[in-house]
């Protein structure tokens, strides 16, 4: 993931004012949150968490297939 420095925030100005660090997740896509200078938290916008999450799903299904089609006779051997 690429960090831009203009989104960075500290965990107290999170606290203090959330509605700007929403603002920073619509214009950019992603706030990071430092807890003692350090990024701890990450904020992203709920959509791309599911799409990232729908291509998750998508490359698994990719695997469970490709695994099935290769040991297939076992598996057939098993459901006896």
């Amino acid at each position: 993931m690429y960090i831009d420095l203009k989104n960075l925030v500290s965990i107290s100005e999170a606290n203090q004012n959330f509605s700007k660090v929403a603002k920073m997740v619509d214009e950019n896509g992603a706030a990071v949150i430092l807890k003692n200078n350090v990024p701890r938290y990450v904020l992203i916008d709920y959509s791309k968490l599911q799409e990232n999450t729908e291509a998750d799903d998508e490359m698994l299904e990719d695997v469970a297939t490709r695994l099935l089609e290769k040991h297939i006779k076992a598996f057939e051997e098993l459901a006896k």
